[in-house]
C-alpha cells in the first residue's frame, strides 16, 4: 500500500520522506518519478536545508553528552 495515497499526497509530508530517502541514499525510481511531478525544488531546497540543520544540531547534542561525561 501507497503511504501517500492513504495520507492525500500532502506535498510538504512527500517532500520530507524524499529528502529523508536522499539522505540515505535509497529511493525507489516509481517513486522518484511521481515526485518530480508533484515536488518543486524550492520545497526541497527548503526541507533539504533544515534537515541539514537538524542533523548538525544532533550531531553537537551527541558530541557535547559524550565529551561532558
Amino acid at each position: 500500500m501507497n503511504v501517500f495515497k492513504a495520507i492525500g499526497q500532502s506535498t510538504t509530508w512527500r517532500t520530507i520522506v524524499a529528502v529523508s530517502w536522499s539522505f540515505l541514499g535509497i529511493r525507489k525510481g516509481s517513486e522518484f518519478k511521481e515526485d518530480t511531478v508533484r515536488i518543486t525544488p524550492l520545497h526541497i531546497l527548503v526541507v533539504g536545508v533544515a534537515a541539514c540543520f537538524l542533523f548538525v544540531a544532533l550531531l553537537m547534542v551527541i558530541v557535547n553528552v559524550v565529551v561532558t561525561k
